[in-house]
């Protein structure tokens, strides 16, 4: 295949039609996720301060799933094939940063249960030497 190939068959992927039931599905599943967000919200499984994270997950899925002419404008951008594969890079990338916040917030809360346990010691310490004397 030519370079020339290959630049026609990404134009042919990209300008594929949608599915209908695909855009549904998409759209059904952001109202999923607002409603399981809220619900675990309420239920204090999950935080509040988490919150605003996840429904903008699922409102950049909702916007994504109506407007795809930005879906298909990112895929462009990035150099990918098919929107399929820019929305699997995105969510790989969300991936990674909430990761990597959770390994920063591990190793402080570390850091914390390390100092606070150095503290019960020297208290300890301290109420053992004063219970000792007479």
């Amino acid at each position: 295949m030519t370079e020339i190939d290959l630049a026609q068959l990404r134009n042919a992927f990209l300008s594929a039609p949608e599915s209908s039931s695909t855009r549904v599905l998409a759209i059904v599943g952001s109202a999923c996720m607002v409603g399981a967000v809220l619900w675990l919200v309420r239920r204090r499984s999950l935080r509040e301060e988490y919150t605003p994270i996840w429904l903008s997950v699922a409102f950049a899925l909702f916007v994504v799933s109506v407007e795809t002419d930005i879906l298909h404008w990112m895929t462009r951008v990035i150099g990918a094939w098919t929107p399929s594969s820019t929305i699997f890079f995105l969510g790989e990338v969300f991936l990674v940063v909430i990761c990597l916040n959770f390994a920063v917030r591990l190793s402080r809360m570390s850091l914390q249960v390390k100092n606070l346990c150095q503290e019960v010691t020297l208290l300890r310490a301290q109420l053992d030497a004063d219970a000792a004397k007479p």
